[in-house]
């Protein structure tokens, strides 16, 4: 997918969007590597603090170009073969995988996400509603976002296609649909740039203050707040809080992200490779008790699993992992779809005669998919 630059001048992919995109994919794999470490509270603290932002922040971006996204042929194409696809084949592949390496015994339901591939549910769920979204005015989409949110948090329904998490990080999709090139130009200001720096760490410190006070499913948004046992003023204002730092955390890193091509930004056509791959080596380890050593349980330890998970992000991006793995991740599939208009042959007819409808063909449109 093509990217335009915030600013709106050029073509092509926008090194800006690359080089968030992969910074945040290396969040996201050493998060996942931390988990078996995180009676630490070092690595707790930064294991709240990553996955307060890290999430949304792809989402908002998910949203920021799905904002063409009206259901075209083109374009629900791409949702099938870019997002459908992949979660139908990741989420037989963990479910499987984990019942042979871990003994787990899960049932394949595809109505169930199992570990990564909730993402890939959600993000099919969100671009089929982003037209809706994008008709309203922006404070009344952002609102009516912010309520089904809280609805999704008061109430337990993560039983089909991870909803909890569908609905409670729908806000940020919604954000990301209603921002502009203009928005993203304001990171650019040195006021901002330089204030996003004691925004991170003062975030770490809270994380770090925050161990013992409250738990890191409110960063997860996938439970309700009658499972967190809370009551629902205090469910109101802790979802309310946590998407507030959310937003700012996420502004703050965002700001910090290089505007120019860097040596790592042709890696941040990768993320989703790196994101759908990266769980079996993470869960591979954790299964096989491979952290359970007192090393990876100190300082050094800990230091040298967040260089593995650095290094498994950078390698699972690189080119010749996603040339290997795109028939999986992005599919052509031309077999499964009408040939589209523009690039059926000519037939000779005069201009403005209809054509002869095939035994048995019917005049239903074809469908696509996009952003």
């Amino acid at each position: 997918m093509g990217q335009r630059s915030p600013g709106g001048q050029g073509t092509g992919r926008d090194p800006f969007f690359d080089n968030a995109k992969l910074l945040a994919m290396v969040l996201v794999v050493a998060g996942h590597a931390w988990q078996p470490l995180k009676d630490s509270h070092a690595v707790w603290s930064a294991y709240l603090f990553l996955y307060m932002f890290h999430m949304p922040l792809f989402i908002m971006i998910s949203g920021y170009f799905s904002r063409s996204f009206v259901l075209k042929p083109e374009q629900g194409k791409r949702l099938l073969t870019g997002v459908a696809v992949p979660y139908l084949v990741f989420e037989t592949a963990y479910t499987l995988y984990g019942n042979a390496v871990d003994g787990r015994d899960n049932d394949l339901s595809l109505l169930s996400p199992w570990y990564l591939t909730w993402f890939l549910a959600a993000l099919f769920v969100w671009r089929l509603t982003a037209p809706l979204w994008r008709v309203m005015r922006w404070y009344v989409s952002v609102g009516l976002a912010f309520a089904v949110a809280l609805i999704g948090a008061a109430t337990s329904v993560s039983g089909i296609l991870n909803l909890d998490r569908v609905l409670q990080f729908l806000p940020f999709f919604v954000i990301g649909l209603v921002l502009r090139p203009e928005h993203w130009q304001l990171l650019r200001a040195r006021w901002v740039r330089i204030a996003a720096v004691p925004v991170l760490a003062g975030g770490a410190a809270v994380a770090y203050w925050a161990k013992g006070r409250m738990t890191a499913q409110w960063a997860m948004h996938n439970h309700s707040w009658g499972e967190l046992h809370v009551s629902w003023p205090v469910g109101v204002a802790m979802v309310l809080g946590t998407t507030a730092c959310s937003l700012i955390l996420s502004a703050a890193f965002l700001a910090l992200v290089p505007r120019r091509r860097t040596w790592f930004t042709s890696l941040g056509a990768g993320t989703l490779c790196a994101y759908l791959l990266h769980g079996f080596f993470v869960r591979t380890a954790a299964w096989k008790g491979w952290f359970d050593a007192e090393f990876w349980h100190t300082p050094a330890g800990e230091l040298a699993v967040t260089a593995f998970g650095i290094a498994l992000a950078l390698a699972l991006t690189s080119y010749p992992v996603r040339r290997f793995f795109r028939p999986v991740m992005e599919p052509r599939m031309d077999w499964a779809f009408r040939m589209p208009l523009t690039s059926r042959p000519k037939t000779g007819r005069p201009p403005g005669e209809a054509p002869v409808p095939a035994a048995g063909a019917t005049a239903a449109t074809s469908r696509s998919t996009g952003g």
